[in-house]
């Protein structure tokens, strides 16, 4: 599953900060340790994630998860559920978070909202340098 759990994290880790110019991996808000993936046979995958935001009172962690899953979801080539976390202990309020970018409806609505969705492109999109 190593290689499954690399192939999520190289996906993840150019994500961008939707506040500072760096990447989640620069900021250590992803590792690779952060990364597990279980195989539900079937080629399907389950993927859980756990980051940490870079403050205990992170204002942004929700679209950091939203940022996450969103790329996952376009980049990934298999089947995969999906579950992200903000690793126990790093934020204030990480339960109600947890539950807000676990929430597929909630996600699909926050995309739907063109300010936010803009953000997301903004973090998610590949830079070219």
């Amino acid at each position: 599953m190593e290689e499954k759990a690399l192939e999520v994290y190289d996906v993840i880790r150019t994500i961008r900060d939707p506040e500072k110019p760096n990447t989640l991996e620069e900021l250590d808000v992803v590792t690779e340790k952060c990364v597990e993936v279980q195989d539900l046979g079937d080629d399907e995958y389950l993927i859980v994630i756990k980051f940490s935001p870079t403050v205990p009172h992170c204002s942004l962690a929700t679209l950091i998860g939203l940022c996450l899953q969103v790329k996952l979801q376009r980049c990934l080539p298999f089947k995969h559920k999906l579950e992200i976390y903000i690793t126990e202990g790093t934020h204030s309020t990480e339960e109600d978070i947890n539950k807000q970018i676990n929430d597929k409806e909630r996600v699909a609505a926050a995309m739907e909202n063109p300010n936010l969705r803009e953000i997301v492109e903004q973090c998610v999109t590949e830079s070219d340098d």
